[in-house]
């Protein structure tokens, strides 16, 4: 068996792997289907939906399959993620139809849905202590995968069909599902009265109480304001840049995946910074990163530069690593460790609504307003968001509540 370090690291290595095989196509999609919709209302509905769909399938059996992980295994839900996402990548390599692949991208996400068991597995072999360091590790891997897989797609795409994409993507997801068969040692879930223990009702009541905890929901609201508000970009992405600045594909995959790498060499600086810090310390340094993203979106829609543009796409990508890994630590450190896969599953949720909501808001609002205003109203949305942690911060601070990240 291999030691619980190597055991990180090949789950770092995993998630990389599988996360950049979908971003691979990440920020192509629209491209691929302007041929396939003949008008611009479909066209319209058909970018947003396919970065809607499969976010609304993980939103509604997140925490489901994140309950199953608790009661069967990790491991197990690990393995399922990986196997439905290379069926479906296979199937969307073979389909030129619109509303099929709208479909199967919905398919993908009820069947997939992989960070939250893969966080889940973790917490099972990390020690307590490092839990934001883990996060924060977990979260470079994704954003790793992020910018390798949007590069290579962008080249896949100047040199052949979308086709590969899709194929090599499927491909890639069945090495990671042999992998966790071959290396990742099964983990026994805890036992299963302890999940039973309040009775045949302990999944709603556990549901229940997680959403009455002020701690909890306090933490979910700013994490999805600030994904909601990343995500506004995400449909009008690949045209904007196209548009404004009339570049290749591949410059395009570029500053797509230069705010993961941003992201990538700023969270484990951030997660120790803010490692033993109370809740409200903790949200008065996120209000100054709200603030500093407020800045970096609104330069991003006045620049005419490309290298100001990607320049941005990095810093942007450097502040965001101070937000999820942090934020998610607080929530897992909420809740008792046999409940790690469902409070993970649910804040899976409600990223994936947030995001739903961020794309369909700015799929939406470059169709009515132009694209060249898209960033303002990422601006908005993070002012908001801001305005959120700052009203927040202070109800904490009248109620004197004490809550602490993790030290390290």
């Amino acid at each position: 068996m291999i030691s619980p370090r190597r055991q990180i690291n090949l789950l770092f290595a995993l998630q990389l792997i599988s996360m950049g095989a979908m971003e691979m196509s990440g920020p192509f999609w629209p491209v691929h289907l302007r041929p396939l919709t003949p008008s611009d209302d479909l066209f319209t509905f058909a970018t947003i939906a396919v970065y809607v769909g499969p976010m609304f399938g993980i939103m509604l059996t997140s925490s489901f399959w994140g309950r199953m992980g608790d009661r069967f295994g990790h491991r197990a839900m690990m393995m399922r993620a990986l196997f439905g996402l290379a069926i479906t990548q296979f199937a969307l390599a073979f389909t030129g139809d619109v509303w099929l692949i709208l479909i199967l991208r919905f398919l993908q996400g009820a069947c997939a849905g992989y960070i939250a068991p893969a966080q889940a597995y973790g917490v099972r072999i990390e020690n307590s202590a490092r839990r934001a360091k883990l996060f924060a590790f977990l979260q470079v891997s994704t954003n790793l995968g992020s910018l390798a897989g949007a590069l290579v797609g962008g080249v896949i795409l100047d040199h052949a069909t979308f086709f590969w994409i899709n194929f090599s993507a499927a491909i890639l997801c069945c090495i990671c599902l042999a992998s966790v068969w071959a290396f990742l040692p099964v983990i026994e879930p805890y036992p299963h009265r302890d999940l039973r223990a309040k009775g045949p009702r302990t999944s709603t009541s556990n549901s229940i109480n997680l959403l009455r905890s002020p701690q909890v929901v306090l933490i979910l609201s700013i994490l999805g304001m600030l994904l909601l508000g990343r995500m506004v970009t995400q449909a009008p992405f690949s045209m904007y840049v196209l548009s404004t600045f009339n570049v290749g594909n591949w410059v395009v995959g570029l500053c797509y995946g230069l705010l993961a790498l941003g992201f990538v060499a700023s969270a484990s600086l951030w997660a120790r910074y803010f490692e033993g810090k109370s809740m409200r310390e903790v949200l008065r340094g996120m209000s100054l990163v709200i603030a500093g993203c407020i800045i970096v979106v609104l330069l991003a829609g006045v620049t005419r530069s490309i290298l100001v543009f990607t320049a941005i796409y990095f810093v942007w990508g450097a502040l965001l690593g101070a937000t999820t890994p942090v934020l998610t630590s607080l929530v897992s450190r909420s809740v008792s460790d046999h409940q790690q896969g469902h409070v993970l599953g649910l804040t899976q949720s409600t990223a994936q609504f947030s995001a739903i909501s961020g794309i369909a808001l700015g799929g939406c609002f470059s169709q009515l307003a132009g694209l060249s205003n898209v960033y303002f109203l990422v601006g908005f949305v993070y002012a908001v968001a801001l305005f959120l942690a700052v009203v927040v911060r202070g109800h904490l601070g009248r109620a004197k509540q004490p809550s602490h990240i993790p030290g390290g």
